[in-house]
């Protein structure tokens, strides 16, 4: 891969994640949509990196059901779930609309800004690595 688009893409996933201002659910959703996006080197990257931050192995362990674990997540995380799953996995065309003002309702609108560049800057790592067959540990090109 070139390096303009390594340095590129870094450089905005790095910048998203700063401006959310919450490192620990920036890896909940870059966990997330690596796991509905199948990109072994991405999950095994950010597991590692939510681990290090301090999240607990129950809370990774459930992100998969996120929806159905009660209240180990916390609304404002439900919502970010809700919209890392809406924008990576666009079967209608769209990101519906409740979900959307879901997720604005818990974030500032540059928090929301900022959430949804983590989204979409981890969904292109994800189809990178995927599409060249990234193997996990193979190299450290993203944060």
């Amino acid at each position: 891969m070139p390096e303009t688009v390594h340095l590129s893409l870094a450089g905005l996933g790095a910048a998203a994640k700063r401006g959310l201002g919450d490192p620990a659910l920036a890896e909940l959703v870059m966990v997330r949509a690596s796991q509905l996006n199948h990109c072994a080197f991405c999950l095994d990257m950010h597991l590692a990196a939510a681990r290090e931050g301090g999240e607990s192995q129950k809370r990774l362990d459930l992100l998969g059901a996120w929806e159905e674990a009660g209240d180990v997540f916390s609304e404002r995380e439900r919502a970010a779930l809700a919209l890392t799953e809406a924008i990576t996995v666009l079967t209608e065309g769209f990101v519906p609309d409740d979900v959307y003002k879901s997720a604005a309702a818990h974030f500032t609108e540059a928090q929301l800004a900022h959430l949804v560049a983590a989204i979409t800057v981890i969904n292109s790592w994800n189809r990178l690595m995927v599409t060249r067959r990234t193997a996990p540990g193979e190299t450290q090109w993203h944060s």
